[in-house]
């Protein structure tokens, strides 16, 4: 086989993973051998896995397997074509109908992923004359999205609202829509957005808000209904978007509000028109995923009970569970602080060889000096399995100096 690893037109590339080698953040990808459970197994490796966002257990849950192997049988493996061609099938509107009464809006759309949904809405709402304010730790779907755009881009720093306010008054009298940007909740940090104030500046000012539930859904809010109902928001956020790879355990995107918006989306949102339409095994799996979070609110009691139990004994061990700017998560999302990146991939590494697997993250994920181990807990950890994930990063934080 011909080999093009060690052409001269691709060095660059070669000197940029020689860089992450040496600072030691290049990454190698593990792989899952059964299913994403809370114990599974990684490169033949027995871990409890702290390493998912299958924060509800779904994405093995039988009722949603069932309903993937039904529909595969009745509708066959794929879609054949784009949705506005010949590939929207009537299980897709049934998603759609689903979620949009789930989140109380209008409409919805799918996307394939959540990163098209926010990419593809955020970059055809807006032109060029028009402005967009971002917190400064958006998701990077966001920050591309906005840059596909072509809008003027304007960040504020993370959760100001009164930094937020004051982009707004500036650009009070210049022409061009405005657009408020948040994620609902950090997908780094594991805070929450401050949807509630966002949504009454934007109301005060005449711009459209804009809010990332992907981290959110499922978690925050009745029945997991994400932040707009952890707020009681419902109908001040223009655009909602989420995720459907996350607690609802499957894959794609979404977004929901009035009838215009998704109307229009489908005119314009450059993902959904040139993007095979999903499998109708997912579309069928994510319906199951709804019903369950209707049927089983208790699933989001024990994801919550997990994460208070899983946090609070790692606040009494010492550790720093603080983001960038915030003193501490409020999600299931535990930032484990450590400083430098090569530590805390060490620190990573360490964890998965003694039976815990925990993500490191370093820059450009989170900015240099806040690297750190990202763990979440799920609703499915039993107590025990907590208890060995939680002696095993004591012993090793303690062996690495990173604990004193």
């Amino acid at each position: 086989m011909c080999s093009t690893a060690r052409r001269p037109q691709l060095a660059h590339l070669t000197a940029a993973l020689d860089e992450l080698r040496a600072k030691g953040t290049h990454v190698r990808l593990r792989v899952l051998d059964d299913q994403q459970a809370p114990v599974c197994h990684y490169d033949g490796r027995e871990v409890v896995n702290l390493a998912s966002n299958n924060y509800l257990g779904l994405a093995n849950h039988p009722r949603l397997i069932e309903a993937a192997v039904a529909a595969t049988r009745a509708f066959g493996v794929g879609s054949g074509a784009v949705r506005t061609i010949a590939g929207t099938m009537r299980i897709h509107m049934d998603l759609e109908e689903k979620i949009a009464r789930f989140k109380n809006v209008e409409a919805c759309v799918v996307f394939q992923s959540g990163f098209t949904a926010n990419a593809g809405t955020v970059g055809s709402l807006l032109g060029k004359e028009d402005f967009i304010l971002s917190d400064e730790l958006n998701h990077a779907s966001i920050i591309d999205g906005a840059r596909l755009s072509r809008a003027t881009i304007k960040v504020f720093r993370h959760k100001d609202v009164a930094h937020c306010e004051q982009l707004l008054q500036e650009l009070e009298k210049t022409p061009g829509r405005k657009l408020i940007i948040t994620d609902g909740v950090f997908s780094m940090d594991g805070d929450i957005g401050p949807v509630d104030r966002l949504a009454r500046l934007a109301e005060q000012y005449g711009a459209i808000l804009m809010v990332d539930d992907a981290h959110a859904s499922g978690v925050l809010g009745r029945n997991g209904r994400g932040s707009v109902d952890h707020f009681g928001m419902h109908g001040k956020v223009d655009v909602q978007v989420g995720t459907l790879s996350k607690a609802i355990g499957a894959l794609g995107g979404y977004v929901c509000g009035s009838r215009d918006l998704i109307d229009y989306l489908y005119h314009r949102a450059r993902p959904f028109l040139f993007s095979t339409s999903h499998p109708p095994s997912v579309a069928a799996t994510c319906i199951a995923a709804f019903d369950l979070l209707e049927r089983e609110p208790e699933r989001i009691e024990r994801l919550w009970a997990n994460t208070r139990r899983f946090q609070g004994e790692l606040r009494r061990l010492g550790f720093n569970l603080g983001g960038v700017t915030t003193p501490a998560t409020e999600t299931p999302i535990t930032p484990i602080l450590v400083g430098e990146g090569r530590a805390a991939m060490e620190f990573s590494q360490s964890l998965f060889d003694a039976g815990v697997m925990a993500t490191g993250i370093a820059f450009p994920t989170v900015p240099e000096g806040k690297a750190r181990i990202r763990a979440i807990v799920t609703s499915e950890h039993t107590p025990a399995q907590l208890d060995r994930a939680l002696e095993t990063i004591e012993r090793v934080a303690r062996r690495m100096g990173i604990l004193g």
